[in-house]
């Protein structure tokens, strides 16, 4: 006789692969009634936790110190050296090791403390981690070929709504919580294809992209809800995905960030001068979780509190300006505007004009009425002084003086003005390789590098490729209002295994070019430029002169002079293209020629 439902069921509560202590965090970070907020608030932002278990000193479980009671503590205007009993502690109900995932994947909590019997603190449970253990059993029961029953079970305990569906987007199951949400029913739902039933749903792209996406916003039945996606594999190929409904909406995360914006906005505003439509850039928008850039974003976030100088090393592409509009949105001169200067854009007989204005009559051609300055422009707020290591020396004497003195005096002029400004520079040179060898004030130097930030090629943060890919698809598809596109597993594996030598400038160029010449939906691995593929020596030695121009400042100046002439031949003479092989800007490429006199 064949095993009814809640039998089944009863075998699962008891499965061992179910087992909580199989998919908890182990020794999690905790703290202690004795330490303050703002010590909790920064242990939490720096190790990105939403929530933060309370221990005393014998390691038991005191409470739970959330981000939202924390983020409700000080919208209240109350100070950061109050004790955590200050705020009332999240009492939830602490789950067991050998408890099964099942039993408690319908509380209605995002994490979920472990404790032993004696109350010690062993681990903590998040709703992903349930959500994982839940896939892989899937899985395992799709290989066994016996989910029939036990996945009805599953799908049936589930507090949240689940679909699955197979490699072509048919749906395959549909659990009774998804069925009430949306008002179809189980068996009208099953057999059709997703994009019939759920509302903007993603789970059949899910499943020819092999990329993950869990909480993200999708709209559906008019509610804006979080949901996960996870591709489900066999056999080294997708067999389908599988997508989750978390019933609790963003409304109040809404409703707290309206409340902040109300009494943002009801700030003064204290400057009129126009920004840049772009500078509001914040680091949340900076994509990617990898150990390097996550270590930056944190270093960023705590250099922006101060007005200190910050000086931005890294390679061409990077993203550097990003980061410096960040940190301008972050710091204390944010209400003021964000000004860009590229150094190696501007010719060197207009450099002071440029940075420090001009008045009346000053030279022949200078404008009536004279013109403001970058610095004066920047008053109040940022000026970025991008390709740094480009700027003449004689400007870079001049730069000194202003950073020391806060003052600037505009050509033609004889009156000081004075200046606030927070100084961000950013360059892809060695500058202590210049300082050594002349090019580079020693002093100037040092007065920029107070806090420095390496950004890490994107060739050492494989793992933020397929996120990086995903967005800027989209971006690209919405720039050119053309039909959303998306890319085989087996493209976005190529694109991970590709060394990127101009990193993300170069991958997104790649992105824009794929998304204007293949016609159909799919973007598949033929699809992709050859240097995709299969790189061939000679185009892994262009890569190799693209990336070494920093080696050529250390080996000496026959060594930029070779690698220029070679990147000059392989563009065919098109200065441009040589630029950006080079990985420097056109502006900088022919002062480079002139120094060293090749036509």
């Amino acid at each position: 006789m064949p095993q009814s439902i809640s039998d089944k069921k009863e075998d699962l509560l008891n499965d061992e692969h179910l087992k909580v202590k199989n998919w908890m965090t182990p020794s999690p970070f905790c703290i202690q009634p004795g330490q303050t907020l703002a010590e909790a608030s920064k242990m939490m932002a720096d190790l990105h936790l939403e929530s933060l278990p309370v221990t005393d000193e014998s390691n038991r479980l005191v409470g739970m110190i959330t981000s939202r009671k924390l983020l409700n503590y000080f919208a209240q205007g109350n100070p950061g050296d109050a004790l955590i009993g200050c705020i009332p502690k999240s009492n939830q109900a602490a789950v067991r090791p050998d408890d099964s995932i099942l039993d408690i994947m319908s509380l209605p909590y995002d994490q979920l403390p472990v404790t032993g019997e004696d109350g010690e603190l062993l681990g903590i449970l998040t709703a992903r981690d349930i959500l994982d253990g839940l896939s892989k059993y899937l899985y395992k029961l799709r290989q066994q070929h016996n989910s029939a029953g036990a996945l009805g079970a599953i799908l049936e305990s589930a507090y949240e709504g689940i679909a699955v569906v197979d490699e072509n987007g048919i749906l395959q199951e549909f659990n009774e919580a998804y069925s009430r949400f949306t008002g179809i029913t189980r068996e009208d739902a099953i057999g059709r294809h997703v994009t019939e039933v759920i509302d903007n749903t993603h789970l059949h792209e899910t499943v020819k992209t092999g990329i993950a996406e869990r909480g993200v916003l999708q709209n559906i039945q008019g509610h804006d809800m979080v949901v996960h996606r996870i591709p489900l594999w066999k056999e080294g190929r997708i067999a389908g995905a599988i997508g989750m409904l978390i019933f609790e909406g963003v409304t109040e995360v809404y409703k707290i960030y309206e409340k902040l914006q109300e009494n943002q906005d009801a700030k003064p505003d204290l400057f009129t001068k126009k920004k840049e439509n772009d500078s509001r850039v914040t680091l949340d928008q900076i994509i990617g979780t990898s150990e390097g850039i996550t270590e930056v974003k944190r270093l960023a976030r705590k250099a922006a509190r101060t007005a200190a100088t910050v000086l931005i090393t890294g390679e061409s592409g990077t993203g550097k300006e990003m980061f410096a509009k960040s940190i301008h949105h972050l710091s204390p001169f944010s209400t003021g505007p964000f000004i860009s200067v590229n150094c190696g854009a501007i010719p060197e007989p207009l450099f002071e004009s440029e940075l420090f204005g001009y008045e009346e009559g000053a030279f022949t051609g200078a404008k009536k009425g004279g013109k403001p300055g970058k610095f004066e422009l920047a008053d109040n707020g940022t000026i970025f002084l991008d390709e740094i290591g480009e700027m003449p020396l004689v400007m870079q004497t001049k730069l000194l003086r202003v950073l020391q003195e806060k003052e600037a005096e505009r050509v033609g002029g004889v009156k000081k003005y004075q200046i606030n400004v927070r100084v961000i520079a950013a360059t892809n040179r060695n500058l202590m390789q210049m300082v050594e060898t002349g090019e580079f004030r020693e002093d100037l130097y040092y007065r920029l590098n107070i806090i420095q930030l390496h950004i890490p090629p994107l060739r050492e943060r494989k793992k933020d490729i397929p996120v990086l890919l995903v967005h800027y698809l989209k971006e690209i598809c919405e720039r050119y209002q053309a039909p959303g596109k998306l890319f085989t597993s087996e493209a976005v594996n190529a694109f991970v295994q590709h060394p990127w030598r101009g990193n993300i400038r170069e991958m997104v160029n790649t992105v824009e070019q794929l998304v204007t010449l293949v016609d159909g939906k799919v973007i598949d691995y033929h699809h992709l430029p050859e240097m995709l593929k299969k790189p061939e020596p000679t185009l892994q030695k262009v890569n190799r002169a693209a990336g070494s121009i920093e080696e050529a400042k250390l080996l000496g100046s026959q060594r930029e002079s070779e690698i220029i002439l070679d990147a000059l031949r392989r563009a065919g003479g098109n200065k441009s293209r040589a630029a950006d092989l080079l990985g420097i800007h056109r502006t900088t490429l022919y002062q480079k020629l002139k120094k060293h006199r090749i036509t």
